[in-house]
Parts: structure tokens; sequence; C-alpha cells
């Protein structure tokens, strides 16, 4: 090593320590690992590493995904039950792991979400992953993949539906039903990603560019403290939510504010969020989701859209994690452009 280079190496590491001194990230990060874009006659793997599904079940996705020109391979949680759960923990693990060793299989498709990839995520080995990465499909409870391969891999992988929201007759599903399906499809095939939403009085104007990461704000939640907890410093942030009361959204946003997850976004994209009515009057939270969200962001100078097709929706289309977008939000409404 030259003088020149060692005083190069040691300006870097000063700068490393004194970003974790100050309890920040480091500004720099590699770019953005992108699998293969998938191409006629690939296969695409489907797992079951969460909640139970049958293989009638999955039947309406398999018929989509070869009419698309791919393969399908069925992995064995498919069918397994073990509670609410597609087969044990060791079960789920060894179903996706051995997918993602396979080297024949480009893409994998989790069925569904629920509840579980916590549970057994530290057990798998992504180390083939970093190699020979593919496309990890789904959306939910899968947040903990999307947040986990960002967060440790800089992988990126596709926030989506899954198998349990294809419909069983294509030819009488809803036009936004194909187009949110579609929308898998033409992520995996490498099409150029956009998409708009329409304005909203509650959105805060502006323009970002960032890497796009998040998805399920309660499991986001969950993983905080976590080795797949998000870092969200100068990037796009999108959540969404269902079945919540707004008090718990609440305390969710809270734990994004309070954990800096909120203080220096690119943007911010705020999804669907099906929320749960109070059962009694006289416990109503007093704050509507509007009210939530801008609460914990008063001086923000970032861009924030609301009522973005994204979350446990008709309208979900397919977001590629972990790679960079642009987002604009005008008056006349929201647009996020994937980045070339």
């Amino acid at each position: 090593m030259n003088r020149q280079q060692f005083v190069s190496s040691l300006l870097v590491a000063g700068a490393s320590l004194s970003s974790v001194a100050a309890g920040k990230e480091t500004a720099f990060e590699a770019a953005p690992i992108l699998p293969q874009y998938l191409q006629e006659g690939d296969t695409i793997g489907i797992t079951s590493p969460a909640g139970y599904i049958t293989e009638k079940e999955i039947l309406p996705a398999i018929q989509q995904i070869k009419s698309w020109g791919l393969n399908v391979k069925i992995g064995s949680t498919v069918g397994k039950r073990d509670f609410t759960f597609g087969g044990t923990d060791a079960e789920r693990i060894a179903d996706f792991q051995q997918l993602m060793n396979d080297t024949t299989v480009k893409a994998i498709l989790c069925a569904r979400g629920g509840y579980g990839l916590i549970r057994i995520i530290d057990e798998l080995d992504f180390s083939r992953m970093k190699v020979h990465p593919k496309w990890l499909i789904g959306f939910s409870d899968i947040t903990v993949l999307h947040s986990h391969l960002n967060r440790n891999y800089g992988i990126a992988s596709i926030h989506s539906k899954m198998c349990n929201s294809f419909p069983e007759d294509w030819s009488k599903a809803e036009p936004i039903q194909v187009e949110t399906i579609l929308s898998i499809r033409d992520a995996l095939t490498g099409v150029h990603m956009q998409y708009t939403a329409p304005a909203n009085e509650h959105n805060k104007t502006g323009n970002a560019t960032g890497t796009l990461v998040g998805g399920n704000l309660k499991t986001l939640e969950s993983l905080a403290g976590s080795k797949s907890d998000l870092r969200t410093t100068n990037k796009i942030l999108f959540v969404e939510d269902t079945g919540e009361y707004l008090y718990s959204i609440d305390r969710m946003f809270w734990n994004l504010k309070r954990s800096g997850k909120l203080d220096h976004l690119a943007g911010l994209i705020i999804g669907g969020f099906k929320i749960k009515p109070s059962e009694d009057v006289a416990e109503e939270f007093g704050k509507n989701l509007y009210e939530i969200v801008m609460e914990k962001i008063p001086d923000c100078t970032y861009p924030v859209c609301f009522d973005f097709p994204v979350g446990h929706q008709k309208k979900n289309f397919a977001l590629k994690c972990g790679v960079q977008h642009k987002l604009q939000v005008t008056n006349n409404g929201t647009t996020l452009i994937e980045i070339r």
C-alpha cells in the first residue's frame, strides 16, 4: 500500500467511525444488486414461509405464470400445515433454503403472508443468494425478507401480491386485478416500472430520488433493533397496513419517529391503510391517518404522498424494493418512476 492509499484508507475509516459514534448510518452504500430478469422458459419456485395454503389455492397462480412462458416448481411447504403455519419452522426453513440454493429457480414467489417469517429468518443461509441473486416476491409478512435483504445484502426484491390474490377465473377478473397481477410479470421481466396516484390535499409536494424501501408497517415495527431493521437515510420509504386501530397506527409511527427513521428520508409514501373501527365511541382516538402521519414530520423538507396503490387492497402494484426511484408529488398527483 502506498502513502496515498494509506491516507485515503484512514480518511474512509475515520468517516465510518464518526458515523458510528454519532449513531448515524454511513453515507456510503453499495449500488443495489439486481437479480437477473426472467426470460421465457425460466422457473419460479412457490413456497409458503409464513401461513398455510393448499395446492388447490395456488392453481390460478400456476396457470397464469405458465401463460407467461415460465415454469413453476412447487415447494414442499405448499399443502403442509402446522396450526396456522405452512409447515413447522424446520420444514419452512428447509423448503425456502432449497429453493434459494436451486440454481434452476430464478425467482421465489411466496404463496401467501400471514405470520411466520420472523421465526425463521435467522436460520436461512443467504450465502448463495449473494453469488446468484434471485427475485424474492411477496408482501405483508414477507416484509421481513425485503427488509433483511436490503439491510444485509443490498439485493433487490419485489413487493407484490402473492398466489392467494390471483383470480380463479382470469376472464372474469376485474381490470384492477388483471393490471396488478400483470405488474408482477412486468417487474420480473425487466419492464421499466412507473406508477401514479391521485392528488390528495394532505400531500406535501416535492421531488425526490432514492432507493425504494418499506412494506407492512406492523412488520417493520417488529424488526426494530434487529439485524433485519430497515435503514432509511436518503431513501424513499413506503408503508401500508390493515386491520389496525388508529391508536396502534399512531404508536407505530411514533416508533418510526423515535428511532430516527423519518428524520433523513428522501421521500415518504403512504399506501393503503384499512382502519379497524373502534368498538366503543368513548374510546375513539381523535386523530385520522393524515393527522397521525403529519404530526410526526411537521418540519420535513421531503415530499409525502397518501393513497398510493400499494397494500392490502385491490390496488396493490408490484414495487421493486432496493431499486432507485424518482418520486414526484405535485398538486395534480403523484408519480413514482424506476430509475435505470
